[in-house]
């Protein structure tokens, strides 16, 4: 990999870095999730979702700091409508080793997250999780968009982001999920 290329992947921040995914950090990402949801569940997710054919492997990223300190992974999911299917993304899971927790890494991967994926072309995402965190990047409930999850939970929790403005305005369904979110109850 030309020198070039390898600053172009890369976002330095004063005390890590987020890039892609290595094979080698497969472990680590696993270990990250392991100890940030205090189980595997995730790490299972991330697992199934690297073998399915919903996988971009420019949008699996980590944050290092002499090792693998966070990761978000963002994957193709669909939204279900009368006339057919959308293809969309799905944030799910990030997480962040504990003791670096609420130092902005998490920030940093999920605002450098949605710029990779703008830059590859996507143009909305969906995710469920706090509601006060994910409205500083954009999401907004996905009901306000006629969007709705594929079960029940708090119309706050879960939500959509317009990476290319207005792409929701004609699209109303439900969302779904491939099978490798089957791992998490």
């Amino acid at each position: 990999m030309s020198l070039k290329k390898s600053v172009e992947q890369r976002r330095v921040y004063p005390l890590f870095i987020i890039r892609p995914e290595q094979k080698e950090d497969i472990l680590e990402i696993s270990e990250v999730n392991n100890l940030a949801f205090k189980g595997e569940e995730e790490a299972k997710l991330v697992e199934a979702i690297r073998a399915s054919e919903f996988f971009v492997p420019e949008l699996s990223l980590v944050a290092i700091s002499n090792e693998v300190i966070g990761h978000i992974l963002f994957s193709i999911i669909s939204i279900e409508t009368d006339s057919g299917i959308v293809p969309t993304l799905g944030l799910a899971p990030l997480s962040v080793k504990p003791e670096f927790q609420n130092l902005g890494i998490g920030s940093a991967l999920v605002r450098e997250g949605l710029k990779k994926c703008k830059e590859l072309g996507f143009e909305h995402v969906v995710v469920l999780g706090h509601p006060n965190f994910y409205s500083r990047f954009g999401f907004i409930p996905s009901k306000t968009k006629g969007i709705k999850p594929p079960f029940q939970v708090p119309d706050e929790a879960f939500m959509v982001h317009e990476l290319k403005n207005g792409s929701l305005d004609h699209i109303t369904g439900t969302v779904k999920y491939p099978p490798a979110f089957d791992v998490v109850s």
